[in-house]
């Protein structure tokens, strides 16, 4: 029951603070950021109440150690207590320091496999996206509605437009509805990259050969930025994420257009961006 009251503080102390700093403000890092991004989602608020439910376990326990070795120090000092002990068994003692740190366990390890299988996935989808990742770029895929496709690539620095961000902006958005349970399947046509949103609580490896399956709720509009954190190569810190959240309304208008803008503009067929272009003759450039 504490738990559970700790864990429902932390994550309305969460969503508090993410209101309080503007509802459609883009989620991006931020120079000098202590701690985790706000969150935008329901796994993200549950992610930073087991964080802070563990940070205070291990504080306590760091205190309780400090203790026991300043109480060593101080009071069975050589100089104090020249004739040591010959105490080499206590039952009491040994049942304790064996017992504790498996209740300790157990306390962490409940919510811990409860967020693992929360993550996991979604009974009931209101909307499946692929996510393919590429040697570098991201493509993505609504296989639902109109089995929409596109490529996403980093926006180069000469191209960047004011308030845009370097390094995290593209040049097509992945677009979401919010409120809305989104079923996320992630692959890769190459190598191990990794899909990863820290405001949304949305990390998972893809992997070439193997659809790894996540979801998210998204809580409320905005711009939501994320990066493939696993090391695939020469460009891995040039293939970033940008999520736009908007309203059911805004996202079936945004469907409308897109089967149009998309519709002939697939990977692999021609069409591509200016962004898109930069980056395959630079890559072409670092090949030779």
């Amino acid at each position: 029951m504490r738990l559970s009251l700790l864990r429902l503080l932390a994550a309305s102390g969460t969503m508090l603070a993410a209101w309080a700093g503007g509802a459609a403000r883009a989620q991006a890092p931020r120079a000098w950021e202590m701690g985790m991004q706000p969150a935008a989602s329901q796994i993200k608020a549950e992610i930073i109440s087991l964080h802070d439910l563990v940070l205070i376990i291990i504080t306590v326990i760091t205190l309780f150690v400090g203790a026991l070795l300043m109480v060593a120090m101080i009071r069975f000092r050589a100089s104090k207590h020249p004739t040591p002990t010959r105490t080499s068994h206590n039952t009491i003692l040994e049942i304790a320091w064996t017992v504790l740190p498996v209740l300790i366990l157990v306390v962490i390890a409940i919510p811990s496999f409860r967020l693992v299988y929360f993550e996991d996935r979604v009974r009931d989808a209101d909307v499946t996206i692929k996510v393919t990742g590429h040697q570098w770029n991201w493509e993505y895929t609504y296989p639902d509605t109109g089995n929409i496709d596109f490529t996403s690539y980093l926006i180069p620095d000469d191209q960047l437009k004011p308030g845009q961000l370097r390094l995290l902006d593209v040049d097509n958005q992945l677009v979401l509805p919010v409120g809305k349970n989104i079923r996320i399947l992630e692959t890769s046509a190459d190598v191990i990259h990794s899909f990863f949103i820290p405001s949304l609580g949305v990390q998972r490896y893809a992997i070439p050969g193997r659809i790894i399956e996540t979801w998210v709720r998204i809580d409320r509009p905005g711009t939501y930025y994320g990066e493939c954190n696993q090391i695939c190569g020469t460009n891995h810190s040039r293939m970033p994420i940008s999520i736009k959240a908007v309203s059911e309304a805004e996202f079936e208008q945004w469907l409308k257009d897109a089967k149009t803008k998309y519709a002939k503009a697939g990977p692999g067929d021609g069409a591509e961006t200016l962004a898109a272009a930069d980056v395959r003759n630079q890559l072409a450039a670092d090949r030779n």
